[in-house]
């Protein structure tokens, strides 16, 4: 895709989502960029994303220094012998999806006198092809990992299934704003609710999102055989 089509699909979204959600609150913009090149990442930073996340540890090495300044997300599954690749680059880390990981990074993080912030990633599905915590844990999740040390929970991350039933999208999505106000009212740390991808990010930002994360919408139709 052309560099002026991305800006001009970035500028339409962000003219989108400008009115917020309607709790109020700003929506972020953040650009999934799995398999994209650095030209193409970078003309949709400079038409304005709020950050740019990527899904593989060995890609976010191989691409980050060719990539212009902008906040750097994670947004994929994290295996912890890839942690090294991203500690203290990451501003956010949106897939913290089991008590493994969340342990080895703050220890790594701690380790090196960081704090990273994380999102506690929710099943709320209940999908068995997806990681995440089961909602029904969530509150215990919270405040458990809210006490260890090297770690900050801004809030959760979910991905709703892939369906057709709009009814029970928006009941899930509702299911987690209800989370979400709850930890807020445990926290002050806590400030996005990440839900939200090209197929659903209009809904999940009616539902209270304030945080999607879009990658075909940006960038069209993925291509596996992109290099680097």
């Amino acid at each position: 895709m052309q560099r002026t089509e991305i800006e001009a699909r970035v500028l339409a979204i962000k003219a989108e989502l400008e009115k917020g959600n309607p709790y109020g609150e700003r929506v972020l913009l953040v650009a999934a960029t799995k398999t994209q090149i650095p030209e193409s990442i970078n003309a949709a930073i400079a038409a304005g994303v709020d950050a740019v996340a990527e899904n593989k540890p060995q890609e976010f090495r191989d691409k980050n220094e060719s990539v212009l300044p902008c906040s750097r997300h994670f947004i994929g599954h994290l295996q912890t012998n890839k942690i090294k690749y991203l500690l203290g680059k990451i501003e956010l880390y949106h897939s913290c999806d089991r008590e493994e990981l969340a342990a080895e990074l703050a220890r790594q993080s701690t380790a090196k006198g960081l704090i990273s912030n994380v999102l506690i990633q929710i099943n709320v599905g209940e999908e068995s092809a997806k990681g995440g915590f089961s909602y029904e844990d969530a509150e215990e999740v919270f405040h458990r990992l809210s006490a260890v040390q090297g770690l900050k929970i801004k809030g959760f991350m979910a991905m709703l299934p892939d369906s057709d039933d709009e009814a029970l999208l928006r009941g899930l999505a509702r299911k987690m704003r209800r989370l979400f106000e709850w930890a807020k009212a445990q926290s002050s740390d806590v400030e996005y609710l990440s839900m939200g991808m090209s197929g659903d990010y209009k809904l999940c930002v009616e539902e209270g999102s304030n945080v999607v994360r879009l990658g075909s919408t940006i960038f069209g139709r993925r291509d596996y055989g992109a290099t680097v």
